[in-house]
This record gives C-alpha cells, structure tokens and sequence, in this order.
C-alpha cells in the first residue's frame, strides 16, 4: 500500500517512521533543510530511537522525503500529520494547517482517503468535504506520547477511526498492521473523542490539584487521599489522579479550550469544562508560589532549575512548565540557574533562560532548588554532596519525583503538592 505522510514533525515523523514497516511511505513537507535532515536519518527533534527507525526506512527504499505533491498522487492514502500550533492561550491555529492543505488537497487524485489526525477542530472533515467532494476524509484522533511515541503509536489501548463507508476499507488495511482494536464511528464522533478525551484527563488533573490544596491546609496528604480514590473500582487504578504540576504543553488546554469555544458559538452554556483551565491557570502558578515563601528573607536568591523539557526524553520546550517558571524568577529579580541534561543551549525564542551544563554549576551557592522535569538521570546523582554544595537545601518538588531519593538526608526542607 502507498500512503503519504504530510507534515514532518513530531507527530508525521513517528507516524511515518512507523508506517514504513508495513507500506510504502512517502514524507511529505515543505522545510527542505528537514527534509534533509531526514533524508540521512535524522529526525528534526528528539525522540527515543526514532533516528534509528527513520534510517531503516530510508535504507530499506520502503520510507522517502519529498516536497513534491504530484510524487503523492497516487497515494491510497494521504495522512495529515501536522502538529497544530497553539498561542499563548491554549488556541489552536487551524489556519496554519488549512493553508498547507489547500495547497495539497487539489493534487490528489479523485477518490484518495484523506485521513486527519492533526488536532482539528470537530466538524472538520464535513467542512473539507464540502471544499473537495472527490475526496473522502476520515479522522483518526492522534496518539502521541513525547517521550515514549514509538511504543503508543505501536502498540495502542485501541485506535478511533472515524470514517464514511467507502473509506472503510482502505483504512482497515492501513491500520491493520498495527494488531489493535479498531473503533469505527462517524467522523463527527472520532473528532469529538479527541476533545472529550483530553478535556476528561485535564479534568482530573485539575481536580486533585484541587484536593491537593485543601490537602497542604487541613494536615491530609494528597497522594494518600489519591489512594483512596483510585481503590475505588468506580473510578480506578489508572485514573489521572496524581496531585502534583499542572497539565502543559497545550496538548490538553487546547481541546478544554477547543470545546469552550464550540459552546460559545452554539449558544450553549457551560460552566464545567471553561473552568477546568481557569483551575489549572491558578496551579500553574504553585512552584513560582512556594519559592517566594522559601526565598521571602533571602537576599539576591538563586534558583537552581532542574529540567527544561516539557516532558522527558525529548528536547521539547513548546509550552513548557519550566521555562514559564524561570521567566517569572527572572522577573522576580531571582539569579536563575537551569539544568537539562539535553538541553545545553537554547533557540532564539528561549534565549532569555540561562542554562547551565551541570548539575554541580546549577547548586553551587543556591537557597533552593526546583524538579521541573522527571528525568531518570536525577534519581542517579549524589544528593548528599549536591545539596552541601546549596547555602540552604530546600527543594520544591511538585510530584514528588525525589521524594524518596532524598527522604534519608537531613537539613532538607522537601516541599510537594498536596502535603503540609
């Protein structure tokens, strides 16, 4: 089977990487020094064993790069696989992505599936229906886990197809391969779940944070009041119940926000959903909080920054948690010192965080010291000498990743969500 994949990022290089392993694949994009790039196996980003999987492809002839469309025409199937931009408030820029479709669609050949998994607006492929007749669009709401991307596209919980009858067929022979149950449902639906999902998951994230404030004034601890919860076989083990950061990355803000805005332009009142991001714009602001209280009778205070990437294992800092927290130290008039151990030097966007290349040159000297990024490397070092090398060892720790790697050693003021 021949598919195209458009758009070369995150999202299309794993899909398309992936994909080369049952069909012939071409990468469709228009960045020619990407397109480069992953020409000679190299992936625009980083994402564990995706180099290795790109150069598979590439050597075995089944996996190609192009920014010619007419090499698509032929395609059974044309994934669209951009990762939507989102601004400063959680909004999706689907004009970005429709002006790249508009320049593709029309050179596709008369009865070609077009299947959506960039994160779109729900009603989108019934508005490309209408623009393009000849074509049949589908929706299969994507799946992507930085850090761990090639392992969820592989091996899903299930896959959501929604698709009109006639391009049934073709999809079940596209996705087949993969070996998951396959969920079909009208388009309308398959675009729905992706909002519902993720706004479901924010909700959860909001409200134990909610808890987890109640929590740190009553004596409660959050994540024994966690506990409890996911014992429940009501509610269960796998629930999004982990008192600690805030969602980010605008994965999840965008689809709350997404369905906040579909009520406003259909007249229909909510108060639920708009205020899972109102909940979650207050906690996003818990770290920044808890370093003024630990800092308030320190002069010239110096934050030490441990991880930048908004998740682990990729280089990420798109909506990153992290760096919102560094800005607002800086601003604070706090000495900031950032550490990522892949992160040695920023873009032109993030040139304002100053990033350090230790561990030992982000604590050297500082009052406080802030875990942003779960990295397993920190489970590693040598906390008893790092933290003699602090003037005063406070750490802030909002899930509590070093709780029990550091709950031996003395003079170290811990502070968590959820607990006193």
């Amino acid at each position: 089977m021949k598919i195209t994949i458009l758009g070369l990022w995150h999202l299309g290089c794993v899909t398309a990487a992936c994909m080369a392993r049952h069909h012939r694949v071409i990468g469709l994009d228009f960045d020619e020094p990407v397109l480069a790039k992953l020409r000679a196996g190299i992936a625009p980003l980083h994402e564990p064993e995706l180099d290795t999987l790109i150069a598979a492809g590439v050597e075995s002839g089944k996996l190609t790069f192009s920014s010619d469309i007419t090499k698509s025409k032929d395609s059974e199937v044309l994934w669209i696989c951009y990762d939507t931009p989102v601004d400063a408030d959680d909004r999706s820029d689907l004009d970005w992505v429709f002006s790249r479709l508009h320049r593709v669609l029309p050179e596709m050949s008369v009865g070609t599936v077009v299947l959506l998994s960039s994160q779109l607006a729900v009603g989108t492929c019934a508005q490309l229906t209408q623009h393009y007749p000849e074509l049949i669009f589908a929706c299969s709401p994507e799946n992507l886990r930085l850090g761990k991307a090639i392992d969820a596209f592989e091996h899903p919980a299930r896959i959501i197809v929604g698709t009109p009858p006639d391009g049934r067929p073709r999809l079940e022979a596209l996705l087949s391969p993969i070996e998951a149950p396959l969920i079909w449902m009208r388009t309308e639906s398959a675009e729905m779940v992706k909002h519902a999902l993720n706004s479901f998951l924010a909700l959860s994230v909001a409200y134990i944070n909610e808890i987890a404030s109640l929590s740190e004034t009553v004596g409660a601890d959050a994540q024994e009041v966690a506990m409890g919860l996911k014992s429940d076989p009501r509610i269960g083990t796998r629930a999004y119940l982990g008192p600690g950061g805030p969602f980010a990355g605008g994965t999840l803000a965008r689809d709350v926000v997404t369905l906040s805005q579909l009520g406003s332009a259909n007249d229909i009142p909510l108060s639920l959903i708009p205020a899972i991001k109102e909940s979650n714009d207050r906690h996003r602001g818990w770290a920044f909080r808890k370093t003024q209280t630990a800092l308030a009778n320190v002069d010239r205070p110096i934050v030490a920054v441990l991880g930048l990437a908004y998740t682990p294992n990729t280089n990420t800092l798109r909506r990153s948690s992290a760096v919102e927290l560094c800005r607002h130290l800086l601003a604070d008039s706090v000495e900031v010192r950032a550490f990522d151990p892949l992160i040695k030097s920023v873009d032109n966007e993030h040139s304002d965080i100053p990033v350090v290349s230790s561990i030992e040159e982000a604590l050297l000297g500082a009052h406080c010291v802030v875990v942003c990024t779960e990295w397993p490397d920190f489970l590693d070092y040598d906390w008893p000498t790092l933290f003699a090398k602090m003037t005063s060892p406070v750490v802030i720790d909002a899930n509590r990743y070093l709780e029990k790697t550091v709950a031996e050693i003395t003079d170290v003021r811990f502070l968590t969500v959820g607990h006193q």
